[in-house]
């Protein structure tokens, strides 16, 4: 959150959106400034007060930078869905028009999908925690380590090297929720409360809510403690007084990464069948926080969702990746990112995952460890290897490194729409009980969320 963090931030931002922010750069590295910390956000020590000043300066000067990708990844609503297909660019979902009704038809079957989905949600979660921010050569060597490579099960640091456990530690939050031989419920995430926010924020405000009722929500029930990245910076900037879009890009060099992506579930599950329109709520929602390929992952993920949630005959979960990409923009850097991870995902479904992991990171690795973009392509291809199969797709993800608990999540969810059932030995654990610091929500059951899901999937 300090501005001398900030700027390191957002001096790679500018450089990844094609801005040029080499003049900039020296004269922060000449006044004693440093780069954006690798792994964490902020750096152990207070810059002095003339530094942090000069800080706060620069980052005016690189948002006044004008970005040549604007054409390609535009920002606001019209000029997003400008670049769907035709065939999606009318629905009802793009105008907001839906036809008045006392309750909506939802497709058969569909609170026994959500409920699915929200227990894939969590396992998902439950098994990225542990080697959240650790690289990717720590999680293939504690897991090899294990007797768990290709990964198929929990971590576990039983039969585990002591000297291993020192050169990559645990996710310190974690360890003691979420490892084989101490998972007890869902223990609290991120990942899980965005969802909760967003089944009240619909139960509060309609499927026709605003940004501003988002910053509203989160203000009302959302701990600051509990916000992280580019929503931290969000939460900061509406205790400033400002007000969306501005929430979003007032020194925030986070906005494109994935907190967006994370909240956008359940705007696909209370559109089952319907991909506009969920894309629709998930650029409300996003555009609190995010703007470009940040909101870009959400609009992905809602749309697919949503496609899968409908349970279509036939529908498949490379169905539903189609249809999360047909609302991206097609020349944004998310679009290709994605399109080459199902690619490479195709191109060696004969051979280990390994393989596809490799890909990614040697050609997207440059990216922050959070950024939507190489995540987001990490899902895809997860999820296109594993070829609907659950256990596959929540272990690919997770296996993959970058931002493991939300990588694993989002598709533990998606692959548990289209999914027969997830095997007993993952939800066992977790006991259909979830904490979280949400009010009204903690301890609730996985079918108790699915039920309240779907009343709002009914609502008009």
């Amino acid at each position: 959150m300090q501005p001398e963090d900030l700027i390191g931030h957002e001096l790679r931002q500018a450089a990844q959106d094609g801005r040029d922010p080499e003049p900039v750069r020296r004269v922060w590295l000449a006044a004693g400034g440093h780069e954006a910390p690798a792994r964490a956000g902020a750096s152990p020590a207070a810059a002095a007060p003339e530094l942090r000043d000069l800080a706060v300066r620069l980052l005016a000067d690189l948002a006044a930078l004008p970005s040549p990708s604007a054409a390609a990844e535009p920002q606001s609503w019209p000029a997003v869905t400008a670049t769907w297909p035709r065939s999606i660019r009318g629905t009802r979902g793009i105008r907001g028009t839906r036809p008045h009704a006392a309750r909506r038809a939802v497709p058969a079957g569909l609170r026994r999908r959500l409920e699915r989905a929200w227990a894939g949600r969590a396992v998902g979660c439950v098994l990225g925690k542990p080697v959240e921010k650790l690289p990717l050569d720590g999680i293939r060597a504690l897991a090899r380590a294990a007797g768990n490579w290709p990964l198929d099960d929990w971590f576990t640091e039983r039969r585990v090297p002591a000297e291993l456990l020192a050169a990559y530690p645990w996710n310190r939050r974690s360890a003691a929720t979420s490892l084989a031989e101490n998972i007890d419920g869902a223990p609290e995430d991120d990942d899980l409360n965005y969802p909760l926010l967003n089944l009240l924020l619909l139960q509060r405000y309609g499927r026709r809510f605003t940004p501003a009722d988002v910053g509203r929500l989160w203000l009302d029930e959302l701990p600051a403690g509990r916000t992280f990245t580019a929503e931290r910076v969000a939460y900061r900037n509406l205790l400033q007084g400002l007000e969306p879009p501005a929430t979003a890009t007032h020194h925030n060099p986070f906005r494109e990464w994935i907190g967006a992506l994370i909240r956008a579930d359940v705007h696909g599950w209370t559109n089952p069948g319907d991909p506009a329109a969920a894309a629709a709520q998930a650029y409300r929602d996003a555009t609190l926080t995010h703007t470009g390929n940040g909101v870009y992952a959400a609009l992905f993920v809602a749309a697919a969702t949503a496609e899968a949630a409908g349970g279509r005959a036939g529908a498949d979960i490379h169905t539903a990746l189609r249809a999360g990409l047909a609302v991206v923009p097609p020349r944004s850097r998310l679009a290709e990112a994605v399109g080459f991870g199902i690619r490479s995902a195709r191109a060696a479904r004969d051979a280990d995952f390994d393989l596809v992991v490799d890909r990614l990171h040697a050609r997207y690795g440059h990216y922050h460890w959070v950024h939507a973009i190489p995540n987001t392509a990490l899902i895809a291809a997860a999820l296109t290897h594993a070829d609907g199969d659950f256990t596959h797709s929540v272990c690919r993800a997770v296996s993959g490194g970058w931002d493991t608990d939300s990588n694993g999540a989002t598709a533990g969810a998606l692959a548990a729409l289209v999914a027969e059932d997830i095997p007993h030995r993952w939800t066992a654990p977790l006991k259909n009980r979830l904490a979280t610091t949400v009010p009204g929500f903690d301890g609730i059951g996985f079918d108790t969320l699915a039920h309240l899901t779907a009343q709002e999937a009914a609502r008009p």
